[in-house]
């Protein structure tokens, strides 16, 4: 009997350990990139970006990734690029799709719906899907996801409904998000102190950066139970930049680390939380989870933000 009680307690704790295993194995994430093919980088120069994109892509392919890149035809063209320089940042999307990885709209120039003309949106969203529609031809796949710029779904309610009622027409699924975070501000000063040649600031931000998502997973799984009464498979928005061509790897190695797996933004989707009731108009952009919560009738917790060293370098950023 002295020696059974161990052993029982052992068998206790083994199985309580494997159940929760078996509740963190079940987290899932789906990863998506905006602005493709790159945002805020050290240099836009086609090498630069080539090199960029190289290195976020391995880290997505090290970790077996179905990620989808969200594509701003505008940048295609922009800085009056000429047919070679055109050609070069198309072969950046290319990588994408040769890497196995799927292509949404994110519109052609980065409007914000709230501010813009049903009419005028509409028109820059098939602007933006030219390109892209004929890169996936070419590996016989279609369009079918489309991100909003800022994550704004539109000032008002009749304006939100029409433009849904748009995109489901054109063939668009909405790309929802769970996990919004403020990688935009770590981004910025991140490039910056690599533009000025201070390694030791770049190494401090991304630090940084990896104990603020830290945070903010922490946050979104306590909403999503708020919320759902469970664990969600959770939409991550993040950018092709040079802080995640450095620092992803290490961010996809925190969140196995976390229990979650990494699935295809079409299985995330198959979750019911995603058709929970969402009538949520207006500013700022929101995490999908401030929606539901909003039209449930309560006040959504803030989002945790950067600290205010990251926040009032950014600001200066910008002046």
């Amino acid at each position: 009997m002295a020696r059974s009680r161990p052993v029982a307690a052992s068998v206790l704790a083994a199985s309580v350990l494997a159940a929760g295993h078996a509740r963190a194995a079940e987290r899932a994430v789906a990863v998506t990139f905006d602005d493709l093919p790159a945002g805020t980088a050290v240099a836009n120069d086609l090498a630069s970006l080539r090199q960029l994109t190289q290195r976020l892509l391995e880290a997505v392919r090290k970790h077996r990734i179905p990620a989808v890149g969200f594509v701003n035809e505008g940048k295609l063209f922009a800085d009056n690029a000429g047919p070679s320089e055109v050609a070069g940042r198309t072969a950046l999307l290319r990588m994408w799709l040769d890497a196995g990885l799927e292509l949404g709209n994110h519109s052609y120039s980065h409007r914000d719906l709230n501010r813009t003309p049903l009419d005028e949106f509409q028109a820059d969203v098939i602007r933006g899907e030219a390109v892209t529609r004929t890169l996936l031809a070419e590996k016989r796949r279609k369009l079918r996801y489309f991100r909003h710029p800022f994550l704004h779904v539109g000032e008002d309610l009749p304006k939100r409904r029409a433009f849904e009622g748009f995109l489901a027409a054109r063939g668009y699924t909405v790309a929802p998000v769970t996990v919004d975070n403020d990688e935009y501000a770590y981004a910025a000063v991140y490039a910056d102190a690599l533009r000025r040649g201070d390694a030791a600031a770049a190494a401090r931000i991304g630090d940084d950066y990896l104990r603020h998502m830290d945070e903010v997973f922490s946050f979104f799984e306590d909403a999503a139970r708020r919320i759902a009464g469970r664990d969600i498979k959770h939409v991550l928005l993040l950018h092709a930049n040079t802080l995640n061509a450095e620092r992803f790897a290490a961010l996809a190695a925190a969140l196995v680390r976390r229990g979650y797996r990494f699935v295809s933004l079409a299985e995330a989707l198959e979750d019911d939380v995603y058709r929970l009731p969402d009538t949520f108009v207006g500013a700022p952009g929101n995490s999908w989870l401030n929606h539901w919560e909003i039209t449930a009738g309560r006040k959504p917790v803030p989002t945790p933000s950067p600290p205010d060293w990251i926040m009032k370098a950014n600001a200066a950023l910008r002046r």
